[in-house]
């Protein structure tokens, strides 16, 4: 199964794509759609949910937009089933919807904290059970978790986010399990990405004094849409890094978790931070999608286009490193040789 996408019986790969609407989620969607996938698209926001089904269709996909809650397990599930019932059956399964609260533990409110992990851990576990009651029966299909090195390392004013992305984690370790003992051919696979420039950061509901950013360094989603379709693909791996800052960060905290406590203390204040105060009036998305307040489409960019990397090395290297180590091998090994008969003519 080794680097080998699914098909359904038509032919076209049919792909489900959650919090599609905007950021991670609707780049992966149009890239998707790029590959002339068949995209269906759920997310609550229903003005950007139609723009984002256009671009997937302009990329040359099929486009099915789904205004869904991922935190209702009965809408996602009448949601999968409307997607085999007019796309097909499901191939690819992409968990990407999230919310959260930017604020220190103490100021959080018991009901930000519910939601918000309803929409983030709860909507990741309602898609894979959709996923897996299709999936299942067939014996193939492949399911994205979309993570994040704050999978593995919390910082400081994200304790809901950390949270809930520490659950998805324990709660995809468990089932890869499972899977394995039942020699399922479902795989399963998750993709911890660095410090992303979306929408988020504009509307996520907020109560620092300034303006909430990426940590850096920031990359652009598009750089989470190639590592998202590289995972799906090639869902042999178990975990996938992607950005340097995601590896230093997560060797950190193997091997110097404590000093990373007292780091990111000093810094993740700051660091989480622009120098903009917060705009009392800007959307919030923890309980409805921004849309409904301001009609204006985010799109899958936030508003740090200027700093933001077009492109992972790290990940470049990581994608290809079984040809570049046989390259490296070879060139030591031609190395070598030459360096032989050098000796051999000097003797």
């Amino acid at each position: 199964m080794s680097g080998t996408r699914h098909r359904g019986a038509n032919g076209t790969e049919v792909v489900v794509v959650t919090g599609a609407s905007g950021g991670v989620g609707r780049a992966t969607a149009r890239a998707f759609g790029a590959r002339g996938a068949a995209v269906a698209l759920l997310a609550r926001g229903e003005h950007a949910l139609a723009r984002a089904a256009e671009e997937v269709r302009e990329a040359g996909g099929r486009a099915l937009p789904l205004v869904v809650d991922v935190a209702d397990a009965a809408a996602v599930d009448a949601a999968a089933g409307r997607v085999e019932e007019e796309l097909g059956p499901i191939d690819v399964w992409v968990n990407a919807a999230f919310s959260t609260v930017f604020a220190p533990v103490a100021e959080i409110r018991p009901e930000e904290l519910r939601r918000a992990t309803e929409v983030t851990y709860f909507g990741f576990v309602h898609g894979t059970q959709a996923a897996l009651r299709r999936m299942t029966p067939r014996d193939r299909g492949t399911i994205v978790q979309v993570g994040s090195a704050l999978a593995e390392r919390s910082v400081p004013l994200q304790a809901v986010y950390c949270g809930a992305k520490h659950a998805i984690q324990g709660f995809t370790e468990s089932l890869r399990c499972e899977l394995l003992h039942d020699r399922s051919g479902v795989r399963v696979t998750m993709v911890q990405m660095p410090g992303l420039n979306t929408p988020q950061f504009s509307w996520v509901l907020t109560r620092l004094p300034r303006h909430p950013r990426p940590v850096a360094p920031v990359y652009q989603p598009e750089v989470a849409a190639r590592a998202v379709l590289h995972a799906a693909d090639h869902p042999e791996r178990r975990v996938y890094w992607v950005g340097g800052s995601t590896v230093a960060t997560l060797l950190g905290q193997k091997f110097a978790p404590g000093l990373l406590d007292r780091y990111l203390a000093r810094t993740g204040y700051e660091g989480q931070q622009t120098d903009r105060p917060v705009d009392p009036s800007r959307p919030v998305n923890l309980w409805q999608p921004p849309d409904d307040t301001a009609p204006d489409d985010y799109g899958a960019h936030g508003i740090f286009d200027e700093e933001a990397h077009p492109r992972s090395v790290q990940f470049w290297i990581s994608r290809n490193r079984r040809p570049l180590a046989l390259a490296t091998a070879t060139a030591g090994a031609v190395a070598a040789a030459l360096a032989g008969g050098l000796r051999r003519r000097a003797a």
